[in-house]
């Protein structure tokens, strides 16, 4: 008897796993897919590139915003509840989204849909750990995040295809059927008893802020992750001016998103012991890189090839990132590190708007292929304040 209700806990886990992962999968496509549908807004609403770039910037300011405020507003609501008012949310974003009259409505679908994804990036980690034994909690957590990390592979290169062969509207109208289709899996796979987080206690915030490790984490989040983002908010308009023609560019979009995973998956393992050690020297890796881009980025292969080189290492410092908020906060003040958890992912996405606010300034003093010099500066940023910390660690 007991090994049968053993079973049915696990596939009951699983199948929990199984939704989580499939909403993540639709929130990480409606991240980035602005990315490779931006050429089409463009046209669509006669505007510039660089104000097309709002998709981006404007949509991680919503993330940054959401997670720590919205996570500190809800912390006393069921779970499953929550999660379900989460997806419900993300929905009415992307539809907005999808039939958007005026560029100003679109924006405004972009910020709904924003709030949704800071919020369950916090929601989905608690139910993830929570449905399955203590010992194998992180792994939980993995497999909800894999959704993400598909997303990032697949999710945009077809949210892009679909753009360029039927319209951009039916991409984003595509990314909320996912959404409903997450709801209804969440629905009848979640369960509805699910244990409460522990509240947190008042002054959270302001503990974490006057935490002087902590914070310059947080500052190195938003410069090393952020370093990309001059360029990759540009991709399409960049390969465009390469060479690559729609077709071309969904492959290639394509390779840097399994660039990215392997990127990533390669990140965590530097990182596991050593996070500051293994970061300086990415963070040096993509200053270097950029610097070449400045040169080589326009031309038809050697351009292809930073591009995928940029992929291997924009999402490598993600890892070690995360481990060393959560080792400070652990260390310094456990009862808060469920807000610094919100906190770091706020400081992704602050990275994201510095990033892609920086690519547009650029791209309009100096033009595209002078982008890369955003993304060398906050690389040497995020390098020289790691080494400081390494510094005084040692």
């Amino acid at each position: 008897m007991e090994t049968t209700t053993s079973k049915s806990q696990t596939r009951s886990a699983s199948l929990t796993l199984l939704a989580l992962a499939l909403s993540a999968f639709a929130i990480g496509m409606t991240e980035f897919i602005s990315v490779g549908v931006m050429p089409l807004i463009v046209t669509t609403f006669g505007i510039k590139l660089s104000t097309a770039g709002l998709t981006v910037s404007i949509y991680a300011a919503g993330v940054t915003i959401g997670a720590p405020v919205l996570t500190a507003l809800t912390g006393r609501l069921p779970r499953k509840a929550l999660l379900l008012a989460v997806m419900i949310t993300f929905i009415v974003g992307n539809a907005l989204t999808a039939v958007a009259p005026i560029f100003s409505v679109l924006l405004a679908g972009r910020v709904i849909a924003a709030f949704a994804h800071g919020l369950f990036m916090a929601v989905a980690t608690v139910i993830a750990a929570s449905v399955v034994a203590e010992n194998r909690r992180a792994s939980a957590i993995a497999i909800m995040f894999t959704g993400l990390t598909v997303a990032t592979v697949t999710g945009v290169p077809l949210g892009t295809f679909i753009a360029q062969h039927a319209s951009w509207r039916i991409a984003f109208g595509f990314i909320a059927v996912l959404g409903v289709l997450a709801l209804l899996l969440n629905v009848f796979l979640v369960p509805s008893h699910l244990p409460q987080p522990e509240a947190g206690r008042r002054g959270a915030f302001l503990r974490l802020v006057r935490e002087p490790r902590l914070l310059a984490g947080l500052v190195i989040t938003a410069l090393g992750y952020g370093a990309s983002f001059p360029i990759y908010t540009y991709m399409s308009a960049i390969l465009t001016r390469q060479g690559w023609n729609g077709s071309q560019s969904v492959i290639v979009l394509l390779g840097y998103g399994i660039a990215v995973a392997v990127g990533n998956t390669l990140g965590g393992r530097f990182a596991n012991h050593r996070p500051l050690h293994a970061l300086s020297k990415m963070f040096a890796a993509m200053a270097i890189l950029m610097t070449v881009m400045m040169l080589g980025l326009g031309n038809h292969m050697i351009g292809l090839i930073l591009v995928l080189g940029m992929g291997l290492l924009a999402f490598m410092n993600v890892p070690g990132l995360q481990l060393f908020t959560m080792q400070v906060a652990e260390t310094k003040l456990p009862a808060d590190a469920q807000l610094a958890s919100a906190l770091n992912i706020s400081a992704f996405n602050v990275g994201i708007v510095v990033g892609s606010f920086t690519g547009g300034q650029l791209l309009n003093t100096t033009g595209l292929m002078s982008t890369p010099a955003g993304g060398v500066v906050m690389a040497l940023l995020a390098l020289g304040l790691t080494m400081m910390l390494g510094r005084a660690e040692a």
